[in-house]
């Protein structure tokens, strides 16, 4: 093991984080010089070890704190740690949680080491390539290094699961570092690009028509220097600078990835990522599993859907105030008896931003918009069953649409504390025979998609001048909540 690192106390979160920094570097660079000299044949008979750096705050008194805050302050007196990785990533995250506990609290912060290691799969920085070496192949990894712990990486704190063993710390943040390296890695996976490079605002997306037209106009708007926008990022890491019409660094991968992620970024992360999840619930939960982790401020849904109501033409939006969960991916995680409610700031958000592109507000705004119940089911076929089960439960229900994404990303951002919301476009109306014929399709997708995303990306951009600390609305929060947003 490197040496042992003396627990330090501060009372600055910059300095609190920057030795957070510094620990963890040298703790991960221990890793992979030990790998290194492996994998050139140096015989390594003791095990290879290093530890996540951890944050500890202590508080023996019940302080009163703002009612109105969902975090930053602890709900009974006790000692709280979280682990850390990638300080480099959530630097001004951590700062901003540290700063808001000393704050309400007056107490101070201790930066030392957990008794977590790091596996060596996490300790490699970022796009390295690891070839392993005849000495390394000859023994296994875990009987040197420690490797990923599945037993132990879970969303037990997060899922309100954790049982505090009497007289042990309690969890200060949702997620452990180890979970948080778990979904790093499974994000440059599934995207092709860099979690660093991921906005604070996040669209998921069910058609690639939606990304055609964001790549088009995030690249206009880096091209003219407009927004606020410090450059665009795609697959591969291609990176445009505002004032460039062209990628200036990254490699365009051969194919792309499961589910293309696209970044218009700003350099305080309050710009807009876009990500292509495809069909299907499954989809939908696993990529907000990954991104949880990165704590964005808002995520929302925008894709087409079934009408179900014969007042509804295609081409009407429909804002989710609502959900009936039969996609079932979550059952286990989140009871169907749990209500995700709507969010007024995003509702209200989303509201303005579709009376602004559209020029309908007040009771006008009702002929082309619609607020209820969105239903998401996991069967794409579902008109093709015994009419008599399906459309009865809709009907009971007052389901308005109905799709196969949408309740899983909000009640992903419920159970994860992300603000999340839901505009959805309805593209066809099958209990009512319309289905869209090819030139119909064609000329829908060109006509339609345009302004939904523009009402989007509108929407994205007034949460983004909302303090974080009025986004994320209390409703997200549960009993014993983690004082880490």
């Amino acid at each position: 093991m490197p040496p042992a690192y003396e627990t330090r106390t501060f009372t600055d979160a910059q300095a609190a984080v920057e030795a957070l920094r510094s620990l963890y570097e040298r703790n991960t660079a221990f890793l992979r010089e030990r790998f290194e000299a492996v994998n050139r044949g140096e015989e390594q008979t003791n095990r290879v070890r290093a530890f996540y750096p951890q944050v500890e705050f202590e508080t023996d008194s019940y302080s009163h704190v703002d009612s109105r805050l969902a975090y930053g302050h602890f709900v009974a007196p006790g000692r709280y740690i979280a682990t850390i990785t990638r300080p480099d990533l959530f630097g001004t995250y951590l700062e901003t949680q540290i700063a808001l506990i000393m704050r309400n609290h007056d107490v101070p912060v201790k930066v030392g080491e957990s008794d977590t290691p790091i596996p060596l799969h996490f300790a490699f920085r970022e796009g390295t390539y690891v070839e392993q070496g005849a000495t390394a192949v000859a023994r296994p990894l875990r009987d040197t290094f420690d490797v990923p712990d599945l037993t132990t990486t879970n969303d037990d704190i997060v899922n309100g699961d954790y049982e505090p063993v009497p007289g042990q710390p309690l969890p200060l943040a949702p997620f452990t570092a180890q979970r948080i390296d778990y979904s790093l890695h499974r994000l440059a996976h599934y995207t092709a690009t860099s979690p660093g490079h991921f906005q604070n605002f996040v669209l998921f997306t069910n058609y690639q028509f939606y990304m055609d037209e964001f790549c088009q106009y995030a690249r206009d708007v880096v091209a003219k220097g407009e927004g606020g926008y410090s450059g665009f990022i795609e697959p591969g890491n291609l990176f445009t600078p505002a004032g460039s019409k062209e990628p200036v660094s990254g490699v365009q991968p051969a194919r792309l990835p499961q589910m293309p992620a696209y970044h218009l970024m700003r350099e305080d992360r309050t710009g807009i990522t876009m990500v292509n999840i495809g069909v299907g619930p499954s989809n939908a939960k696993t990529i907000t599993d990954h991104i949880a982790v990165l704590r964005p401020h808002a995520w929302l849904m925008l894709g087409h859907c079934a009408g179900l109501r014969n007042s509804q033409a295609l081409g009407d939006y429909v804002l989710a105030h609502a959900y009936v969960r039969e996609d079932n991916v979550l059952n286990d995680d989140l009871p169907l008896s749990v209500p995700v409610p709507p969010l007024a700031e995003v509702q209200v958000a989303l509201e303005q931003a579709v009376a602004e592109v559209t020029g309908f507000t007040g009771y006008e705004l009702k002929k082309i918009m619609r607020t209820g119940t969105v239903a998401t089911i996991d069967n794409r076929n579902w008109e093709l069953r015994d009419q008599r089960g399906p459309v009865r439960r809709l009907s009971q229900s007052r389901a308005i649409a109905l799709d196969m994404e949408s309740a899983t990303i909000a009640a992903n951002g419920f159970r994860f504390r992300v603000p999340y919301g839901t505009l959805l476009c309805v593209s066809d109306k099958p209990l009512h025979g319309e289905l869209k014929l090819p030139g119909m399709a064609t000329d829908f997708y060109k006509r339609q998609v345009a302004q939904h995303l523009i009402i989007g990306i509108k929407a994205m951009e007034k949460l983004a001048q909302m303090p974080p600390e009025r986004l994320h609305s209390r409703k997200l929060r549960s009993f014993n909540e983690t004082a880490f947003q």
